[in-house]
Parts: C-alpha cells; sequence; structure tokens
C-alpha cells in the first residue's frame, strides 16, 4: 500500500502557508506520480477562507498532530477467520502464516474473537468430557474435514449438537446400555454394531478403516436420519482427530479484547504492550472493522508519517509530533530555524517574499504549465505575503511572479488585492482570542520565547479599534501561555506604518532597544510607533533579535 505524504505549513497558517500547501501538492503530483495531500495545522484566517473560495479551491484537512500513528507503520495484514472453522483448520492457518494469533471476523468485517495457540492447546488439556463435541455445537462439514472423510448419508450442513462421542468396542448387547438418542459412534465395519447404533437412535455413525456401509445400512441411516460418514483412519486415530473438528468459537476470547485503532499513536499503545503478556493485538478501523494483527516488533524501526514542510522551518511553528516524523522536504523563505531531521532532506530555502514565489519557480524549472485556479492561489499568497509589493520583503522576483501569475489566473491584481485585504479586515465579528491568534507565530531569541501576532488592514480606524482591544487581552493571557513576552503588530498597509503592541516582562524595553528608540516612545499602554515597519520576517523578528543580543 502506497504511503501518501502529506504537505503542511506552521500554526495560525497564513494565505502563504495554505496556498503553497495545496499547491505544491499538485506539483508534487505531477512530477512524481505519487499521493501528496495537502493539509493545514490550523484554522484558517478570513483571508484565506476568502481567496480558497475565490478559486474554487477545496480547503485542506486539518492536522494539528503528526504523531505517528498505527496507520503510518506496517502491520500483519492477516485475513480474519469465520467463527465456524475447526481448531484443525485454525491450527494449519498459523502453521501456514506462521502466527501464534488469528482473528476472527464477522460477514460485515466486525471483530468478534481471537483464537490462540494457548487456546488450542487448552483445548487438548482439559478434554475429559465426551459430551463437549456437542455442546461446542460442530458441524458436520468440520468433522468430514477434519478426518478426511466421505459423506454417505446425512447433509453435511447440519450440526451435532445433543448427544456424546463413543467408541463402539463391545458387543450390540453391551453397546445398548452406552448409546443414547443423538450420539456419534465411531466404529468399524462390524454390521452388527453399526446396525445396533442406528437402532439405538445415534445421530451420526463415523465407520473407520475405510470400510463402506452396506445398502442396508444407508436405508436405514435415512429412514432413521443419521448421518454416516466414511474414514481412512482407523478407530484410534478418528477419535483422537474428531475433537479438532470443534469450532473455534468455543475457544475463542471475545470478552475484554486488546485491541488498538488505526488512529491510535505509537506512544501510547506502547505502554498498553508492555502491561500484557499478548504478542499480537487486533486493529480497527474508525468504523470498528478489522484491519490486521500488530505487535511489539512492527514498532521496532517504525518511521513516523511522510510529510514535507512548506513556509517554516522552526519546531515551535510546526505541527505537534513533528519530532517523530519522517521529514522529506523543506520549501520556505525565513531564517534557519530548529527543525532537525534523521537523515538528509531536500532542503529549498531563498530570501524572497512568499513561498509560493519559490514554488512558482519550480513549476518554470520543469516545464509545467500552471493552472489557473493554482495560478491564483499562488498569486494570493505573494498579495498576502508582500502587501502587493508594498514590504520590504518583496523582491523583483517576487513582484514579476504575482504579475505573471495574475495574468494565468485572470484577475486585475488591484482590484482582487483590495478585494482580498478586505476580507481579511473583517474582523467585527471575531473575539479577542480569534483576532490575537489569526495570524501568530512563536520564535525564540536565545533564552527567551516570543510570540508575535499581525494584523494588517486598509482601515485605521479599525486598527485603533483592535489596539482598544487587545492590549488588556493580551495581559491577561500571558500568565497561561509559555511565551515570555508577546507582541501585536497592527500594520496599516496604506500608511505602510504598524502600531507595536509589547507585553510581558521588559517587552517594552526589548522593542525601544531593537528599534533605536528613546523609552519615552512607547505610550502607557506599552504600544511604539514604527512608521515604515510592515514586515515581521524582514524588520521585526532580526531587531528583536539583536535587541535580544545586545541586552545579554
Amino acid at each position: 500500500m502506497e504511503k501518501k505524504t502529506i504537505i503542511i505549513g506552521h500554526k495560525n497558517p497564513d494565505t502563504d502557508s495554505i496556498c503553497s500547501a495545496i499547491v505544491y501538492a499538485y506539483f508534487k503530483e505531477q512530477t512524481e506520480k505519487k499521493t501528496f495531500e495537502p493539509a493545514r495545522a490550523g484554522e484558517l484566517n478570513e483571508e484565506t477562507g476568502f481567496v480558497l473560495n475565490y478559486f474554487g479551491a477545496e480547503v485542506p484537512r486539518l492536522i494539528k498532530n503528526v504523531k505517528t500513528q498505527v496507520k503510518d507503520i506496517e502491520f500483519r495484514r492477516t485475513k480474519g477467520v469465520d467463527r465456524g472453522i475447526s481448531i484443525k483448520r485454525a491450527w494449519n492457518l498459523m502453521k501456514e502464516l506462521d502466527v501464534p494469533t488469528l482473528p476472527v471476523v464477522n460477514s460485515k468485517g466486525g471483530l468478534e474473537g481471537i483464537i490462540t495457540v494457548k487456546d488450542i492447546a487448552s483445548s487438548y488439556m482439559n478434554m475429559y468430557d465426551n459430551s463437549t463435541l456437542s455442546k461446542a455445537n460442530t458441524k458436520y462439514e468440520n468433522i468430514l474435514d477434519t478426518l478426511d472423510a466421505e459423506l454417505i448419508t446425512g447433509d453435511a450442513q447440519k450440526y451435532f449438537n445433543k448427544g456424546k462421542v463413543l467408541i463402539a468396542a463391545a458387543n450390540p448387547d453391551i453397546m445398548e446400555q452406552y448409546i443414547s438418542e443423538g450420539d456419534l459412534v465411531i466404529l468399524g465395519n462390524r454390521y452388527e454394531s453399526q446396525l445396533c447404533a442406528i437402532e439405538m437412535g445415534a445421530a451420526c455413525i463415523v465407520v473407520c478403516a475405510g470400510a463402506d456401509a452396506s445398502k442396508t445400512i444407508k436405508k436405514l441411516a435415512q429412514a432413521n436420519n443419521t448421518t454416516v460418514m466414511t474414514t481412512p483412519n482407523d478407530t484410534f486415530a478418528a477419535a483422537g482427530l474428531i475433537n479438532q473438528s470443534m469450532p473455534i468459537s468455543f475457544f475463542m476470547t471475545s470478552e475484554n479484547l486488546i485491541t488498538f485503532s488505526e488512529d491510535d499513536y505509537l506512544d501510547d499503545i506502547k505502554e498498553i504492550m508492555a502491561s500484557v503478556r499478548h504478542r499480537y493485538f487486533p486493529v480497527l478501523d474508525k468504523t470498528g472493522k478489522y484491519k490486521g494483527m500488530i505487535s511489539r516488533r512492527n514498532l521496532l524501526g517504525a518511521k513516523g508519517k511522510n510529510i514535507i514542510l512548506v513556509d517554516h522551518n522552526e519546531k515551535i511553528q510546526a505541527a505537534e509530533g513533528v519530532e517523530s516524523a519522517n521529514i522529506l522536504e523543506i520549501i520556505d523563505h525565513h531564517r534557519l530555524g530548529t527543525i532537525s531531521t534523521a537523515g538528509p532532506v531536500y532542503f529549498r530555502n531563498q530570501p524572497l517574499g512568499c513561498t509560493s514565489t519559490i514554488i512558482y519557480q519550480m513549476f518554470k524549472e520543469k516545464n509545467i504549465d500552471v493552472p489557473p485556479q493554482m495560478a491564483g492561489l499562488m498569486c494570493s499568497a505573494i498579495i498576502s505575503d508582500t502587501l502587493l509589493f508594498r514590504s520590504p520583503t518583496c523582491t523583483d522576483i517576487d513582484k514579476e511572479a504575482g504579475l505573471s501569475l495574475a495574468k494565468k489566473a485572470g484577475i486585475n491584481i488591484e482590484e482582487y488585492a483590495n478585494k482580498m485585504f478586505a476580507a481579511a479586515s473583517n474582523l467585527k465579528n471575531k473575539t479577542d482570542e480569534q483576532i490575537f491568534k489569526q495570524d501568530y507565530k512563536r520564535f525564540t531569541l536565545g533564552k527567551i520565547n516570543i510570540g508575535i501576532g499581525q494584523i494588517s488592514s486598509l482601515n485605521e480606524d479599525e486598527l485603533s479599534d483592535i489596539k482598544d482591544r487587545l492590549v488588556p487581552y493580551m495581559s491577561t493571557i500571558l500568565k497561561d501561555i509559555e511565551e515570555d513576552m508577546i507582541f501585536l503588530m497592527l500594520t496599516n498597509i496604506l500608511e505602510q506604518k504598524t502600531r507595536l503592541i509589547c507585553v510581558g516582562n521588559g517587552a517594552g524595553k526589548l522593542a525601544c532597544e531593537s528599534f533605536r528608540v528613546a523609552a519615552e516612545s512607547l505610550t502607557e499602554n506599552e504600544v511604539l510607533e514604527l512608521p515604515g515597519v510592515v514586515s515581521r520576517k524582514k524588520q521585526l523578528v532580526p531587531a528583536l533579535t539583536s535587541g535580544a543580543q545586545a541586552m545579554l
């Protein structure tokens, strides 16, 4: 089964993160003919929702955790067996498949129980009751198969479910004292013994050593509803084998089963496996249907999800569990972060304004045509990340790519950008938390953990309103988060300026030190006016990094 690769951006994804994942998945499928799935590590913001709706693109699946799950690793896809098969057949299957456990499933694939080598061994060691064969409701078909027998009279689909099992070793006078109605009698080719068993109401007679039944016996058996079968085995062998014909349902374990779901995380099931003596455990899908068997051995050297990271390369920004994933590629335009990999990966990092610009270059390098939808998504990402070429992060390459993609997408880039930014500015119905987290990233500056959110708008009045709402909110949440300091950029796209809200012990001082302004520049609510600053990546983060180093 082919293992798909997930392409995913950072937490609190922006338009570039989402669009790059979608477009790069398309690109990879065109170049490698494998399965790639775009995903998102957080909720969509208003701007990205507008973009996907405008170009008719499907919203990527939400994946907040990329820890290794059962479905990510190889486990034994042992087929389930029917509860009615004989012990002998189950044993032969175990030897053929080299497994100590077989899953028992119903006609719809639901797990009914498991049968183990230990269960089969116990069935032999505890076989003292000669009525066990009937108590197990054994099908005649199983008896025929187990004894390599041939049916002379009767119906193989009926069940032996009433009497006991006897061996007719005595003369008929003595046999009459032991045979009861409904019994199964194992005997030889003696006519008198066969006749006696039928007359006493035996449900079945097994004629051994390959002997046949006479026409008279067959006629009498049919008249008395007695099943007759012949086996090449002698009486001793037949008596020893016949209990192997019992159905596994009589011995299987059907209660308190330890099962795992395909969605279970390996970290969780390791503890359960270590606490019990079982070797194999059934795996079920979301609907409860049986999928296979997993053992501790399957966990050794297990590889996690295949993933490609776009628009980030810092662990603190990645989906939870990224350290256990099998990272294949990283496509990014930010500073080098803290992601580490088990082996070499394809890492493409360019000092451009947008990840989608890099992906567009890859389309051109491979001479792959860009469909209008993909062009629209990449163009939107470039508009968003470069603020329609106004951001200092924007390069000539970004602008050239954006204009070319707009043409392919069939849009007027200025008109479309205004609609897109207007959608992003629609924050009236959002909570303080939603506004703060809609474009929020975490960074590590030496020993300091900081978080930076950014709200970009064309409307100065809206930004002022957000400032009044978010200053008290940010002060309230600081004690409940991991970051030492948090900042929020309120960026006016048209006026090319940012009001920076600084919250946390020393946050305002760090901002002043970073931008070389006097402490008096801070308002009483620790808001700093930063003319010309619009980029978190190229202007704010580098400045704060330098400021933090200078303050050491």
